[in-house]
């Protein structure tokens, strides 16, 4: 289930039908970036100035500077997960009556949450998210440790987060928290999947689309399941 899943979500990423999304998708997502990247370099000038760090010890401020375009790389890194989880929230209904209209043509199409409580809900995650990783960045430098806890930490916040907004396209929210907690290890494991992409330079930035196409699929699949079997079946 999983597979399918998630073999559809990467066919669906690169469709036509998605394409216009898909660039839309990449261009917020970096131009967030940018602007997080652009406000921590001015955070750390600033910091040098008002501590006359260039005036008083020009060695140190060179390495200051290679250093800090190194932290904030990795800082990025760890911002990444919140960034994708707004971004999904941006593009999530447009994305997912896409999916749903091509992959599942005969089934019921979902009803889009509106606008402005999709963008509630993504932010109040993405502050959750950002709070999480950024605990998860303490521990970088531990060895295996740190990469650890990121994995863990996004598996489940990606998780919950995606599969919750693309199955409140068809039940109400508390349902759809009820659901992935019944399908819990089938969840999890496709937020295993994102956590994995998000480590991944470059292919990280495909995240949102793809995940919320794997979501749509996997809620699809779990759907059916639930009506034949009940859940955990």
């Amino acid at each position: 289930m999983l597979v399918e899943s998630a073999a559809a979500a990467l066919r669906q990423t690169f469709s036509p039908p998605l394409r216009a999304i898909l660039w839309k998708s990449l261009g917020l997502t970096v131009g967030l970036l940018l602007l997080i990247w652009l406000g921590l370099t001015r955070l750390i000038q600033a910091f040098q100035a008002s501590h006359h760090i260039s005036a008083q010890y020009p060695i140190l401020d060179s390495l200051a500077y290679y250093l800090a375009g190194f932290g904030l790389v990795v800082a990025l890194a760890y911002l990444m997960p919140a960034v994708s989880i707004l971004v999904a929230g941006f593009f999530l209904d447009d994305a997912a009556e896409i999916v749903e209209r091509t992959d599942f043509p005969n089934e019921p199409p979902g009803r889009a949450m509106p606008f402005g409580t999709a963008m509630l809900y993504a932010l109040r995650f993405a502050g959750v998210t950002l709070l999480v990783n950024l605990a998860a960045l303490v521990i970088f430098f531990i060895p295996v440790i740190g990469i650890a806890a990121f994995f863990a930490a996004n598996a489940y916040l990606l998780s919950r987060e995606y599969f919750e907004m693309a199955a409140a396209r068809f039940r109400p929210l508390p349902e759809a928290a009820e659901m992935r907690r019944a399908f819990s290890i089938r969840t999890l494991g496709a937020g295993c999947l994102l956590a994995g992409l998000m480590i991944v330079p470059i292919l990280n930035l495909l995240t949102p689309l793809f995940g919320i196409a794997l979501m749509v699929h996997l809620h699809k699949r779990l759907s059916r399941r639930l009506l034949v079997a009940g859940p955990g079946r």
